[in-house]
């Protein structure tokens, strides 16, 4: 018989990742690991934190630089037309700041994967990042790209933008990869469903030489509810643990208190630890 696959699934949320943050910290200062995870969004921006098995890392940064206009701002959007700071964010952060171990991110042998939206067609994109350097940046602040308020990224002659648009929670991803014991991390409480967009042909005039991309960001709240009625059905039958927020986290999504970081960081961290002994057990 062979062995399970184990994997992790980290949905985005921009700063609700903060909760993914503290979760994931508190699994690694448990050292259980994963042969494969996934990350979309600001799960896969805070989540490669795993792979290189640095602890504190994401929420440190965010505390250091979250009022800084570098990072996120309205200035930085005006200037370069990214709300988040592309050259502060992906490159002074990681190769200066705060630096990104991309030694231990490479010699890993977890596989860490990143979603993102073909902006022509509307469809996901996966990547399998190998050692975290200038290449897998690009799929990463793809993967965080959120559309209106972030320029297309440009790598391996596609267009990208935010990997929640075309598939939020990307647990049927790992699951065509053979992972068969996944643990999800959600940044919404239990019983979250999106509210049915009225904003199709907003979508659609204000993205009309992207009609595919207007397409699937119309129906994100259809796909995203019938993704989470999934995986109640994968809970309920023990295919899947999932890590919930206990209750909506209330943070911005360009959250520039310190205070409120914190704050969802060490929710996530309490319910870690809350569920510790019923991921040890069903990882195994």
């Amino acid at each position: 018989m062979s062995a399970l696959k184990t994997g992790l699934v980290m949905e985005g949320g921009a700063m609700r990742g903060m909760f993914t943050c503290g979760v994931i910290d508190t699994l690694m200062e448990h050292d259980i690991s994963f042969d494969g995870a996934i990350g979309i969004s600001a799960g896969a921006v805070f989540g490669c934190n795993y792979q290189s098995r640095q602890i504190g890392r994401a929420i440190r940064y965010n505390l250091a630089y979250c009022r800084d206009p570098r990072y996120c701002s309205l200035r930085s959007y005006l200037k370069t037309g990214d709300l988040y700071g592309v050259d502060f964010c992906y490159h002074e952060i990681p190769d200066r700041l705060d630096p990104f171990d991309r030694k231990a991110f490479r010699e890993n042998p977890m596989d860490f994967f990143v979603g993102a939206t073909d902006v022509a067609t509307g469809k996901p994109v996966y990547h399998l990042c190998r050692n975290g350097e200038a290449h897998d940046m690009l799929y990463f602040q793809a993967s965080a790209s959120m559309p209106f308020v972030s320029r297309k990224v440009e790598v391996d002659g596609l267009q990208l933008l935010d990997g929640g648009i075309s598939d939020p929670v990307p647990y049927a991803f790992m699951q065509k990869k053979g992972y068969d014991r996944l643990v999800l991390i959600l940044t919404q409480p239990r019983g979250y469903r999106k509210k049915s967009s009225a904003l199709g042909g907003v979508f659609r005039a204000a993205l009309r030489k992207t009609p595919k991309l207007a397409e699937a960001m119309a129906g994100r709240p259809e796909l995203y509810n019938r993704q989470m009625e999934e995986i109640d059905s994968l809970e309920a039958s023990g295919q899947a643990l999932v890590i919930r927020p206990p209750a909506a986290l209330q943070i911005g999504h360009t959250e520039h208190d310190p205070r409120q970081l914190q704050r969802v960081y060490d929710i996530g961290r309490e319910v870690a630890m809350q569920r510790l002994k019923d991921i040890t057990k069903y990882l195994v």
